[in-house]
């Protein structure tokens, strides 16, 4: 038996699962204190809801990165300080992020993590750590499926070019 069998938690961490898990914290602790300010700027109640959510998805996920780290003796890495409340009407019109933009950035974000946690899952050899960004993937494809349904509804969602027809043939 060799270093990699047995309890997947007693195996060492490579130097990729310990970059991805670290900056996949980083990237938590960011949007944490990011979409805390845009919470300042939303107008649209469904909206605010959702990106309430991706902030407690995000403090969620970093709860079981940061354990990750921890256990294996990796120093974590800085965390902005956590946002005040403000009121929408304080902030002046050219200084505001409209709550399209705001959908349009949640919805980004998502896809540049569902990538990185599928990238994570296909270079682990640790099962625990590939099922935890597993399960970050699904929850964030959830959030993702929701913020897609809302800028549909609320006529924000902007396609790209639509291919309707072939080109014709000569």
């Amino acid at each position: 038996m060799g270093v990699l069998s047995g309890n997947p938690k007693n195996e060492p961490l490579h130097y990729g699962e310990v970059f991805a898990i670290w900056t996949a914290l980083m990237g938590c602790k960011v949007m944490i204190g990011g979409y805390q300010t845009l919470l300042n700027h939303v107008g649209d109640k469904d909206l605010k809801r959702i990106l309430e959510e991706a902030i407690e998805l995000a403090k969620t996920d970093s709860k079981g990165l940061e354990d990750v780290l921890k256990i294996n003796g990796i120093n974590l890495p800085p965390a902005p300080p956590e946002r005040p409340l403000a009121d929408l009407e304080d902030i002046p019109a050219g200084a505001k992020f409209y709550d399209q933009e705001i959908a349009a950035k949640l919805s980004i974000d998502i896809v540049a993590g569902l990538v990185a946690c599928s990238q994570t899952m296909g270079m682990c050899n640790r099962e625990d750590i590939a099922m935890m960004f597993g399960q970050m993937h699904m929850s964030k494809a959830q959030l993702g499926a929701k913020i897609l349904r809302l800028n549909k509804e609320k006529g924000w969602l902007i396609p790209p070019p639509l291919h309707l027809s072939a080109p014709e043939q000569p």
